[in-house]
């Protein structure tokens, strides 16, 4: 496949494996504590990679509103990056963004033309050309500029799944324009019906003649298919969908024949399209005004997207309780709109209105703030999330681990390691788990309630008999330690395959 090519390609090809993995450190807790919504402060890169052992493969659908490099000044953004630049700045974060998406889930990239087909090349290399869905044109302004030598009207939304194969998509709601083409004229018991033409096109002579015949309407008047095309049908189904009050003929009877279907018999919402008007997925204009309503004492946001632009998104892309990313968080609008439509999410922004947009912005929304999408999906309020910031490096320079680094921390990249899916829940025992017949543990941070450098972060033996004793297998078992007082010879009885902290500890 053509590969996209430019200045540090090949260092911007190794930058997500050179980022640290850092420590997220909690910073403060907003409604229900239990809540496993995450907002996180700090470079986005570093971010991912520090989700990487928690979340690797589970996020359902990803949303990303990158910098445009329009060579204009935002306030809240460096949008004005050389090309190269750029494209070595969005590569490692699709990189990262693929391994942390489920094999089922789906990213969607919101651009315009500036970079808009380098960045689809971009993902055709990550994703896999393969795996391209479609480009969304939303229409996102809707009054013309009269100076301009042809007046721009969209973004595009780049699609692209995990796996085509495995990925399915929603239906979306019917909405009141489409509804309203049904009706009952007849009051037919059946409920509402739209008509359909009940005559077809067809480049098949043989077939164009036998289903060509005259239908007899109920005025009397005999009438043909028009000039080209043919009945959707030979004689005997005329005759039984006529039976069965299937067909329309105006309320005089004296029109060609139409199909009715019923709306209790078609699908319950729509395929999605690729041309998305500004009435049914919002405008700029749309999400200036939600963030005045928002911040009405705060300098607008410059970039914000409409609320129901994105429940579109995460309508068709996901289901209640899937995870939803956002890594360009920006003013908030993905979690807030995620909570509302009660998805997990994670959102990260580096900049400081990761405290003085998205922060508040959540906080009100658990408080049941009523702008945006909260009427249609009638949000009451509740919920929480945690707001977490980067914190120092698990590892040092030297590879020796950061003090801070808690039990369980260390727990989620020693089992990514081993087993290469993410931690599920809360390790808190020496036994992480068992994966495929073996069984991986952790000495580490005093787990065994021993403190001493030499007691339980040590396998001796006494450790390994308090393993045995409170957490056997009688397979194959993978310890990591501090350090080992066993020989060679008694590991292997005891199918034992000791690894030294730090320097066994690859995910750094």
């Amino acid at each position: 496949m053509p590969t996209l090519d430019w200045l540090n390609r090949e260092q911007a090809m190794r930058a997500a494996d050179a980022v640290p993995y850092r420590m997220l450190e909690p910073v403060s807790t907003h409604g229900d504590p239990g809540a496993q919504n995450l907002l996180i402060q700090g470079d986005n890169l570093e971010a991912l990679k520090a989700l990487l052992p928690f979340y690797r493969g589970r996020v359902k659908c990803i949303y990303i509103d990158p910098p445009y490099n329009t060579k204009s000044a935002f306030e809240h953004y460096d949008d004005n990056l050389e090309h190269s630049q750029w494209l070595s700045m969005m590569q490692p974060r699709l990189m990262l963004l693929r391994e942390l998406l489920s094999e089922s889930g789906s990213v969607w990239a919101n651009i315009d033309d500036n970079e808009g087909h380098y960045l689809k090349v971009l993902m055709d290399e990550v994703f896999g050309r393969r795996n391209f869905v479609a480009t969304v044109v939303w229409q996102k302004v809707f009054a013309k500029k009269n100076k301009a030598l042809i007046s721009g009207s969209h973004d595009s939304i780049l699609v692209f799944a995990k796996s085509l194969d495995k990925w399915t998509r929603n239906l979306l709601l019917r909405d009141s324009s489409q509804l309203k083409a049904f009706k009952n004229p007849d009051s037919d018991s059946r409920g509402p019906w739209q008509s359909v033409a009940y005559s077809v096109q067809s480049e098949d002579a043989e077939r164009r003649r036998a289903y060509r015949y005259p239908i007899k309407l109920p005025s009397g008047r005999k009438v043909d298919a028009p000039q080209g095309r043919h009945w959707n049908g030979l004689p005997e189904r005329t005759e039984q969908l006529r039976q069965d009050n299937r067909l329309w003929f105006s309320s005089d009877g004296n029109s060609p024949p139409r199909m009715k279907v019923f709306l209790s018999e078609v699908q319950e919402g729509v395929v999605p399209d690729t041309w998305w008007d500004h009435k049914f997925a919002g405008n700029n204009q749309d999400s200036k005004k939600e963030m005045l309503a928002l911040f009405p004492e705060a300098e607008p946001f410059s970039t914000p997207k409409p609320e129901s632009l994105i429940e579109r998104i995460i309508s068709i892309a996901s289901s209640e309780g899937d995870l939803v990313l956002d890594s360009f968080l920006g003013s908030g609008t993905t979690a807030a709109v995620a909570h509302k439509m009660g998805r997990r999410y994670i959102g990260i922004e580096m900049g400081g209105h990761a405290a003085t947009h998205c922060l508040p912005r959540l906080k009100k929304v658990i408080q049941g703030e009523r702008g945006g999408i909260s009427e249609s999906v009638d949000w009451q309020g509740g919920g929480g999330f945690k707001f977490l910031r980067l914190g120092k490096p698990i590892f040092d320079e030297s590879g020796a681990i950061n003090p801070k680094v808690r039990f369980a921390t260390l727990a989620a990249f020693i089992w990514l390691q081993e087993t290469g899916v993410p931690a599920t829940g809360e390790f808190d025992s020496p036994r992480l788990g068992i994966h495929e017949g073996a069984a991986y543990y952790l000495l580490y941070n005093g787990i065994l309630g021993d403190k001493r450098p030499e007691g339980g972060n040590v396998l001796t033996g006494a450790v390994l008999k308090a393993i045995r004793d409170i957490l056997p297998h009688d397979g194959p078992k993978v310890i990591y330690g501090e350090g080992c007082t066993l020989g060679a010879a008694r590991l292997d009885a005891t199918g034992i395959s000791f690894k030294h902290i730090p320097y066994d500890v690859k995910a750094r």
